[in-house]
């Protein structure tokens, strides 16, 4: 009898951490954006005593900063406790130094990293990869996820392959366009995962350990004659690590039913261009690739699992013979460089190849940047030309420098039957925590597919906010913003004169209105060009004052709860009778803890 499916409604975050906690008997921690969840959900679960896979509950430890976290984690590694720990960012870089002592000593311990921007002319607390390209000289292994569903599936392929293979691994995905992206997925439990973990693994861990029983040298300092050699040494235990690696992918495809592998192609077996690259962009890339081909066009494209190591032999074996062009897309920028660094690896496994493709590399995404499918058929449409630019840029419009690639018209992709919805909002008025809940709502009470994502200033309190919030009847891999809504919500009555709310409205949507006009005030007080759009395209209108609901019920000016309602009773997702009382637990939930 097949085992049912379980799912859940979670974030990256969530995901990574939910894995991580069955592996872990210490986590070494420091809370930094966009990671801090992960952290969180681990010291909250060690908290109510959830067990990790050894019956153990995970003793969580906060230091003063991202180094001292660091050195926690080698110290509790060289004393045998299976150790990990979530960062990102700046606090990656400052666990560095530990990361080459921990990788030289060969610890088996995972870095779970939502991959983001570090800062350089000015900050930016958005998603990159600068971060984990910094340290892809340390000796660490780099698994890259490009999902909620794969952080869930490959978080364990990180630990498991770890603890074969001795060698330390960061697992990476997108800071917030995965790590904060909520999404509907299947749930890897304890049963699924507790066969895969081979005891003798631990063992030799432990027994590794430093102990008066087993008395060893280690942190020595060596002299020239001993240390080149000593640090070739390592090499066999990295030269295993793509089979072990591919090992336990295959292990995971066997109880997930989706495949997985070091090297994921996409697309026509006889496509003549394609993209590599990893991240939240493959599903995006996915999306482009399967309607340039229904357009009769024959494309394709990889996305990277294992990038560290890189093995040449297993992305050779994933290209199509008949490819002729490929590009390299990169998340990251290292400025004086000759390319970007999955670029010059893709260039390189190419160096001895007979009849090798044209191969130009690129950047997208930087700082969160939006990739859309459009930004992907236009690398694909560069590929086309005589001579295809390299080193160029896509998304941006690059005035100085002239790297970018012409823009094309965005389309509307993601599936048939898909419901698309925005929700334009205040930082700090509630509607992105009331959107989160809706989402969870959805997912946990009908059959739909769902996804929500979350873009604000970094300022937060008190800026802009917009929440994304797609589903559906199939798999949704739209990662990416939502661009042409069925449905447009306004939570703050001065955006209208701000910001163009009725952009990419579908003909016969809907548009909700908090406000505190009614009347001929708010005729006056609607824009024209929005009155003209509404009536251009069928737009069924709604008006609420929330504002004055939420005074009224003693909530001061917390709206969201009020404009929750409005979005359940005009959508009709599902029975309003249910909202009502899955919205009651979501907020004991959300805020009983809170007073």
């Amino acid at each position: 009898m097949a085992k049912a499916k379980k799912f859940i409604t979670c974030d990256g975050n969530e995901a990574a951490a939910h894995v991580s906690y069955m592996f872990s008997e210490v986590a070494a921690i420091y809370p930094i954006t966009p990671s801090s969840p992960m952290a969180e959900y681990v010291d909250e679960w060690a908290a109510r005593g959830r067990k990790n896979l050894w019956g153990q509950t995970v003793t969580v430890q906060e230091m003063q900063s991202e180094a001292g976290a660091a050195g926690a984690l080698h110290g509790a590694l060289q004393a045998g406790a299976l150790t990990t720990t979530f960062t990102a960012s700046q606090g990656l870089l400052l666990m560095i130094p530990n990361m080459y002592k921990i990788a030289g000593e060969l610890l088996p311990c995972v870095f779970n990293v939502s991959a983001r921007t570090l800062a350089s002319h000015a900050l930016c607390i958005f998603g990159d990869h600068q971060d984990v390209m910094a340290c892809r000289q340390t000796g660490f292994a780099m698994l890259c996820e490009g999902s909620v569903q794969e952080v869930m599936d490959l978080t364990a392929v990180a630990h498991l392959a770890s603890l074969e293979t001795c060698v330390p691994f960061v697992n990476f995905f997108d800071g917030f366009r995965t790590s904060h992206e909520y999404h509907k997925i299947e749930l890897m439990d304890q049963e699924d995962i507790r066969p895969l973990v081979n005891e003798e693994y631990i063992k030799r861990f432990r027994d590794r350990a430093m102990s008066p029983e087993r008395p060893v040298t280690r942190g020595t300092a060596e002299n020239p004659e001993t240390f080149f050699a000593h640090r070739e040494a390592s090499n066999a235990y990295y030269d295993r690590v793509p089979e072990v690696v591919e090992k336990y992918l295959g292990e995971i495809s066997k109880i997930t039913g989706r495949k997985y592998e070091l090297f994921s192609y996409y697309g026509a077996k006889d496509a003549d261009r394609m993209v590599i690259l990893m991240g939240s962009a493959t599903d995006t890339a996915r999306e482009a690739v399967d309607y340039l081909n229904a357009n009769g066009q024959k494309v394709g494209m990889i996305s990277v699992h294992l990038y560290r190591p890189f093995s040449i032999k297993h992305l050779l074996a994933a290209v199509p013979k008949s490819v002729k062009r490929i590009a390299v897309l990169d998340r990251t920028k290292e400025p004086g460089a000759g390319g970007e660094p999955l670029y010059l690896d893709v260039k390189d496994a190419f160096y001895n190849v007979e009849n090798r493709p044209l191969i130009v590399g690129g950047r997208y995404g930087l700082g969160s940047y939006d990739t859309t499918p459009a930004q992907i058929i236009s690398v694909f449409n560069n590929l086309a030309l005589p001579e295809p630019k390299n080193n160029f840029t896509i998304g941006i419009v690059d005035d100085v420098t002239f790297t970018s690639l012409p823009q094309v018209e965005e389309i509307a992709l993601g599936g048939a039957g898909m419901f698309q919805a925005k929700f334009y909002g205040l930082g700090a008025d509630g509607t992105v925590g009331a959107n989160k809940n809706s989402v969870k709502i959805i997912g946990d009470n009908t059959d739909k597919y769902c996804q929500a994502y979350f873009s604000y200033d970094s300022k937060k309190s008190g800026g802009f906010t917009c929440s994304h919030l797609r589903f559906g009847d199939t798999p949704i891999r739209s990662t990416y913003l939502v661009t042409t809504p069925n449905f447009v919500a306004c939570h703050v009555q001065a955006y209208l004169h701000m910001y163009d709310m009725t952009r990419g409205l579908q003909k016969n949507g809907t548009f909700l209105l908090n406000t505190i006009f009614e009347g001929e005030e708010l005729e006056k007080f609607i824009p024209n060009r929005i009155k003209r759009y509404f009536a251009k395209n069928n737009i069924s209108v709604y008006t609420i004052n929330a504002t004055k609901i939420a005074q009224e019920i003693g909530l001061g000016n917390r709206t969201n709860t009020i404009l929750q309602s409005a979005f359940f009773r005009i959508t009709r997702v599902i029975p309003i009778d249910l909202a009502v009382e899955k919205m009651k637990e979501a907020i004991v939930k959300s805020y009983g803890s809170k007073g």
